[in-house]
């Protein structure tokens, strides 16, 4: 489709600095189309205060803010807790907010006839990819159109130069220009400093943390919190049930408290380069280590360390933008067959950055002290151990014999 026959396009809009400029942008390039901006709501909070009228100020003809919270942690977040996917150590907070929200956004593009989609997603990062194969997956044949791989815009110092020329207000200076990413599951820093990796965060200047402290701000008290599962699902806190956004929430503000969840890693991004990132996940943190804690009693031996070779390529291809892929859709139902009995309760101590064990139960616990025991017991027979090392073992005694037999050092 040329661009004169765009006439209606639907933008994926945060309100930060990439999608403030969009709209102008595409009135300025785009033969003057209508724009309709759609937020998704993942739990950023503050971010959206004052959104909507920025939106129209700037030239957009309406704004959809579409409160997808619980949605991203029951169907996104909650299940790649189950798995215990990591990606290098990083809880996806980006990529598992990226394709409910574009997929919500083809959802009101076909509603509202649009003739394309647009997203302010830079060339060099994972989200472009993200956003346009959950675009490709529910409208095959949308066009999309991606700003930064047309404009002549070349960083971020020149869209704020671009933003001034066009009276587009901005949260931020050119002195706390970071790129950040913000939803109820996590708050993630790129950019300025943080560009070099032999630079330590700034984890004690003021207004650099969002979602807590850095552990030495933290409490010299520990902070101790039970977090119940059903079916690998965390459901309640110290016994109270909870929705899944309430119970976030909560492990937030105990773990932001306590300086739980901070990582600071250089990852291996999709498109192939290095980049190195802050993030702030403290009820993350906690949901992570509690749910692989409960999997300690309940999940057999051959099942757990199976589940860990899956969980990794979960986060793969979570991470790579795979989310809506025969693949990824088998991975996640073997994990729920894997969850029928990770039911229980989870206690733990936070201190200064610290997880630390205090307790598990589940009345499906596959830890019996009869058995476990160091003392003397009547359930375990400890001579047919014997018969076992000895079958066990029957194929390394074979081969040292064809070794010494030939003349062959085992080394």
């Amino acid at each position: 489709m040329q661009k004169k026959d765009i006439k209606k396009i639907v933008l994926a809009y945060s309100g930060g600095l990439d999608t403030s400029i969009i709209i102008p942008w595409l009135k300025e390039n785009y033969n003057n189309p209508e724009i309709i901006a759609v937020s998704g709501n993942v739990g950023q909070a503050d971010e959206l205060e004052g959104l909507e009228e920025k939106a129209l100020k700037t030239g957009a003809s309406k704004l959809f803010v579409e409160d997808i919270t619980e949605e991203f942690l029951t169907d996104y977040v909650f299940p790649c807790v189950q798995a215990g996917a990591l990606y290098e150590d990083y809880m996806l907070g980006t990529a598992f907010a990226r394709p409910p929200i574009a997929k919500r956004i083809v959802e009101i593009a076909l509603r509202e006839g649009a003739d394309a989609i647009c997203h302010g997603c830079t060339g060099k990062g994972n989200d472009q990819v993200r956003f346009e194969l959950t675009i490709k997956a529910f409208a095959p044949d949308m066009p999309i159109i991606a700003p930064w791989r047309e404009w002549d815009i070349k960083s971020r110092e020149e869209e704020i130069d671009y933003a001034e020329a066009h009276n587009v207000p901005l949260k931020i200076n050119r002195e706390t220009n970071y790129s950040k990413d913000k939803n109820i599951w996590h708050l993630s820093h790129e950019g300025l400093d943080l560009e070099d990796p032999a630079n330590e965060p700034l984890y004690n200047k003021p207004g650099f943390l969002e979602m807590g402290v850095s552990p030495e701000m933290a409490p010299d008290k520990p902070t101790y919190v039970t977090v119940t599962y059903e079916k690998g699902v965390p459901v309640a806190l110290d016994g109270k049930k909870m929705s899944a956004t309430e119970l976030v929430l909560t492990l937030n503000k105990l773990g932001g408290e306590n300086g739980i969840g901070l990582l600071d890693i250089v990852e291996n991004r999709l498109v192939g380069m290095k980049c190195r990132g802050v993030y702030e996940t403290p009820g993350g943190a906690i949901l992570y280590h509690t749910h692989k804690v409960l999997e300690t009693i309940t999940l057999d031996k051959e099942t757990s360390h199976y589940k860990a070779l899956v969980a990794q390529k979960l986060a793969e291809m979570v991470y790579n933008a795979q989310w809506f892929t025969p693949l990824t859709k088998a991975i996640l139902a073997f994990v729920k067959t894997t969850q029928e009995y990770v039911t229980g309760d989870v206690k733990v101590k936070l201190y200064k950055g610290n997880i630390i064990n205090a307790g598990v139960t589940s009345p499906y616990s596959l830890y019996d002290p009869e058995i476990a025991t160091f003392d003397e017991d009547d359930v375990y027979d400890q001579s047919q151990a014997t018969g076992f090392i000895n079958l066990y073992g029957l194929s390394t005694k074979v081969y040292s014999k064809m070794l010494k037999k030939n003349g062959i050092d085992n080394k």
